[in-house]
């Protein structure tokens, strides 16, 4: 049976040596990143848009709805989700395809300012080095708030404010309910789930938030 001990600690070495290198070479993508653009410039970058708009102008309800299906323990965890990552690789192998990727909001910050959104592991390693150095440089609002001023809404609006008011022809500040809930639904699929390009799949997927909420806990019982 020794045969089968060498060959055990021999598939245990390739792994250690093979999580190294990824570890290695991820490391060294968030580092060149990081050399391209501090965490600061790209704070500043994001900040000098048209329409930039605080997190203390966003309706409670568009916040948590956003937290609900994004990212629903963004306050409690240091830039990656443990347990998300779990769930989304037990769907994946379950799957036997890339369908979750259980990355958090950190996480999609650093993927949008930094990396390609290609789904190597490699550029998934240095996202999450890249989400530790975010999470260590700024709080948890100052996160969320860049977040939705940089994400994708559809109709080449890139920030909640331009959606707000491309959408409902409100600020953010004005939104009701029903207009949180459809918006933080919106960039799961900009070009489907817009309510311009089609008000069947806007509620839709606006059912789908209002479900997120109730299983984070954030829906109350009275609407807006």
């Amino acid at each position: 049976m020794k045969w089968i001990k060498r060959l055990c600690s021999f598939i245990f070495l390739c792994v250690v040596i093979a999580v190294g290198v990824l570890l290695f070479k991820g490391y060294q993508d968030y580092r060149e990143a990081l050399d391209t653009m501090s965490i600061e410039e790209m704070v500043q970058r994001i900040e000098s848009i048209d329409h930039y708009t605080e997190i203390e102008d966003l309706p409670q309800v568009y916040v948590d709805a956003v937290l609900a299906v994004e990212d629903k323990r963004f306050y409690r965890h240091p830039g990656i989700d443990p347990i998300a990552i779990g769930r989304a690789l037990f769907n994946d192998i379950r799957a036997g395809a890339y369908v979750e990727g259980g990355s958090t909001i950190t996480q999609q910050l650093a993927k949008n300012q930094y990396f390609t959104q290609d789904k190597k592991i490699v550029r998934k390693v240095a996202e999450m080095f890249m989400a530790f150095k975010i999470e260590s440089t700024l709080d948890k609002d100052k996160i969320f708030e860049l977040y939705v001023n940089s994400i994708f809404f559809g109709n080449n609006y890139y920030c909640v404010a331009d959606a707000s008011q491309g959408y409902f022809g409100k600020n953010p500040s004005e939104m009701n309910f029903d207009e949180c809930t459809i918006l933080a639904g919106v960039p799961n699929a900009p070009s489907n789930y817009n309510p311009k390009a089609s008000e069947e799949l806007a509620r839709q997927r606006q059912n789908q938030v209002l479900e997120k909420m109730k299983e984070a806990g954030f829906l109350k019982e009275t609407k807006e």
